[in-house]
């Protein structure tokens, strides 16, 4: 099975309104179709390639993490890597990048948002949540088009 799940949808906003609001951490609790993301702080300094940005989570229990931006094209790419914020935990757990790709078409937007877990280090149980993770990606594209619609 591959190693990413994708969705996508076009949104009656310019790349630039939808862009401003998923390259925010701070607003992600705000979009997020899961329900998991709490709330985030992000490291001080211009947001870019290789800010970082922290996430208190709940899922069941509540957990927290450290997302790395490793792609970044202003109103255009957006996609960060997350680990746990303990250096022992990185070695067993994380790695999963969350990316978005506007693209301008008639009409608006066409935003993907896409799930890979080709880094995850426990490929074996994070699999299991495909189905999930692509509902909560419908739902989180919905919440994006209602934030700037």
């Amino acid at each position: 099975m591959a190693d990413t799940e994708s969705v996508e949808r076009v949104i009656a906003a310019p790349p630039e309104a939808i862009f401003a609001l998923v390259a925010d951490p701070t607003r992600h609790h705000e979009i997020d179709g899961s329900g998991t993301v709490r709330e985030a702080t992000v490291s001080p300094g211009p947001f870019g390639l290789g800010s970082t940005f922290h996430t208190n989570m709940k899922m069941g229990i509540g957990y927290s993490m450290v997302n790395t931006v490793i792609a970044y094209e202003p109103n255009r790419v957006i996609a960060w890597q997350t680990r746990p914020p303990n250096g022992f935990l990185d070695k067993f757990v994380g790695g999963r990048i969350w990316r978005y790709d506007l693209e301008p078409v008639d009409g608006g937007t066409r935003v993907r948002e896409t799930w890979d877990i080709s880094q995850e280090r426990q490929k074996w149980a994070v699999e299991r949540m495909r189905t999930k993770a692509r509902e909560s990606m419908v739902a989180t594209l919905e919440r994006i088009e209602r934030a700037v619609t």
